[in-house]
């Protein structure tokens, strides 16, 4: 048996290899140098193929049908191979369509100059049987667009290696042993063409196809052992389709070796041409990723990145990743993000304060309650003991004392009147419902109610503000609002007195004044006033005595509505209370929808 048949049959291995690698490959389709590799692997295969066929056939025929088979891979397989190099060495950026199109331009006119040979035999001058081997072999006299197919080819395969070269170079000793298999796998074909094509050593057969055997065998190893060419990362396999969290992957050198979509949305600066750079140098604007990429694995923790359109909270979860024999082969990142749920504790915990401060001025109102309902009704008994005592003597005029039981009747009243309007607030939550309201009506229905005090004072009450001012707010806070600072400043105002009630508009607030001509604040009472501390209730200019809740609930209920509450005053010349409350507009809305979540 001549040896051409167990070369045929070792060549037929190789292209099974080949073809086992390109599959392998293709299951890894989604990463760019999956493809660039099998595509390089599947046009070596037909060069192993057509020539395992063509060193048995038997007529010149059958050997030029072979040659064109073997020439549907031997143009494209050297392009092939230098794009995988780029994506390889982290030049990514260069692979684009226009770019490897200008590199198919040789191999095109290669594979069309080898099929159209017959009509100008550029590529071949001449093609001949030889049968000095003991069977039949053939003789090529190379033409000029051969040499050109040949310098093209090994043009691209120095340039690649330059570039491994250098990778090799700059590498951590762990990578370099995946390089350094990477370039004696590539120097296969290339190499034993080199010895085929000078004649340095005589050898009747091709070489070039052998040199896939060679090529093949230390890929596999390489595969296999290294993960060479990262074909099979199992952190891809395992997270990146189809993720909604950000998933970075590194080597065990720290060195970026792949990332998805949202990680690219989250990070800035992640794109091809960052693959294979240290995590250093990518995430020196991220220094606490930075801190957790450096450390050992961790459990979940909470960080907030800044400068994006808005802060956003991402749970850090940093792994090892292994491979089948549990052998560690690199770091995984995955950034969660939680800002909605950091949202959410954030306003649980607002609404858990708030609800403590309305607690706790509800107990210090119930203090100040239990004092001033105490005294008044004391005073009731006493007198209505006292009135039962001078009518059993007869004859004695109790009017001085059924007048004074008539004004302590009253002021309990006023008592009872505020302690409703707060139970009424506070009774299951407070809801707040702002609508547009017409501000002028709603004076007038203060007037209304406050009418006949205003008359048994002869106090005159004039209101500057037109219908038409309209704002937002909500109608019973701003009932008690107006209802109260009139109220006191009918009580503050001497006989014969006036109150001027005005409204003007600054920016998108109305601001609404109420101003008496009564006795006006002394300095010691204008700094506890409106405070945080509840004021103590003052004696009317007629007597009229109160609780210390109506500026209280004042103050409580602008603050609800988005406003301020001030006052001007100088002793003898009268007072001024201002408050402020939003106009109708898209911003008052916003602030109306956020307030009542807040205060139910």
């Amino acid at each position: 048996m001549n040896y051409n048949l167990y070369l045929s049959a070792l060549l037929m291995a190789a292209t099974c290899c080949s073809l086992v690698m390109s599959y392998l490959s293709w299951k890894r389709r989604e990463l760019p140098i999956a493809i660039s590799y099998g595509l390089g692997m599947l046009a070596g295969s037909f060069y192993t193929f057509g020539y395992a066929f063509e060193i048995v056939s038997n007529t010149l025929e059958h050997i030029r049908f072979w040659l064109r088979v073997e020439y549907i891979g031997i143009p494209f397989g050297t392009v092939l191979w230098f794009v995988m190099v780029l994506q390889y060495t982290g030049r990514q950026w260069f692979v684009r369509k226009r770019n490897v199109g200008l590199l198919m331009v040789v191999p095109l006119l290669t594979f069309a100059a080898h099929y159209t040979n017959d009509w100008h035999h550029w590529f071949y001058k001449s093609m001949t049987i030889n049968e000095s081997e003991g069977f039949p072999l053939v003789s090529l006299v190379k033409g000029p667009l051969y040499e050109v197919h040949v310098a093209y080819s090994y043009t691209l395969f120095a340039i690649g290696m330059g570039l491994m070269i250098q990778m090799f170079r700059k590498a951590t000793p762990r990578m370099k042993k995946q390089i350094a298999l990477m370039m004696i796998g590539s120097w296969g074909p290339y190499g034993f063409t080199i010895v085929y094509l000078s004649g340095v050593i005589y050898m009747p057969i091709d070489l070039s196809p052998f040199g896939f055997v060679f090529s093949g065998v230390f890929y596999m190893w390489g595969i296999y052992q290294f993960n060479m060419l990262r074909l099979a990362p199992l952190a891809l396999q395992k997270v990146f389709e189809s993720m909604q969290d950000a998933v970075i992957v590194f080597d065990l050198d720290n060195s970026l070796t792949s990332y998805n979509q949202s990680a690219n949305r989250i990070i800035k600066g992640l794109n091809k041409k960052v693959l294979g750079q240290p995590a250093d140098q990518l995430f020196s604007h991220y220094p606490v990723l930075l801190e957790r990429i450096m450390q050992e694995p961790s459990s979940g923790s909470k960080v907030q990145f800044s400068g994006q359109a808005d802060d956003k909270y991402y749970n850090v979860h940093l792994s090892i990743v292994s491979d089948n024999n549990q052998k560690p082969v690199g770091k995984m990142l995955l950034l969660s993000d939680v800002t909605e749920t950091v949202r959410s504790e954030e306003r649980m915990l607002d609404h858990a304060r708030q609800l403590s401060e309305l607690n706790t001025f509800k107990d210090k109102m119930f203090s100040v309650v239990a004092h001033d309902i105490r005294d008044p009704l004391a005073v009731l008994i006493n007198l209505i003991e006292l009135m039962e005592e001078e009518m059993q003597a007869c004859g004695e005029d109790h009017e001085e004392i059924v007048h004074e039981m008539r004004q302590q009747i009253q002021n309990t009243f006023t008592l009872v009147e505020s302690l409703l309007d707060w139970f009424r607030s506070q009774r299951e939550g407070m809801i707040f419902n702002p609508v547009e309201r017409d501000l002028a009506h709603a004076v007038q229905t203060a007037l209304r109610l406050l009418l006949v005090r205003s008359e048994g004072k002869r106090i005159q009450i004039i209101s500057e503000i037109p219908k038409g001012n309209f704002v937002y707010a909500d109608k019973e806070m701003l009932d008690l609002i107006i209802r109260n600072l009139l109220s006191n400043a009918i009580k503050f105002t001497d006989s014969g007195g006036s109150i001027r009630l005005r409204a003007d508009r600054k920016d998108d607030k109305m601001v609404i004044s109420v101003s008496d001509t009564g006795e006006g604040i002394s300095s010691d009472q204008a700094n506890n006033l409106l405070q945080e501390a509840f004021p103590i209730s003052s004696v009317g200019t007629a007597g009229e005595r109160g609780v210390g809740l109506g500026l209280t609930l004042c103050r409580e209920f602008v603050r609800l509505n988005g406003g301020d509450i001030w006052f001007d005053s100088s002793p003898t010349l009268g007072s001024t209370f201002y408050f402020s409350i939003p106009v109708p507009s898209e911003a008052s809305s916003t602030l109306s929808s956020s307030m009542e979540g807040v205060v139910r």
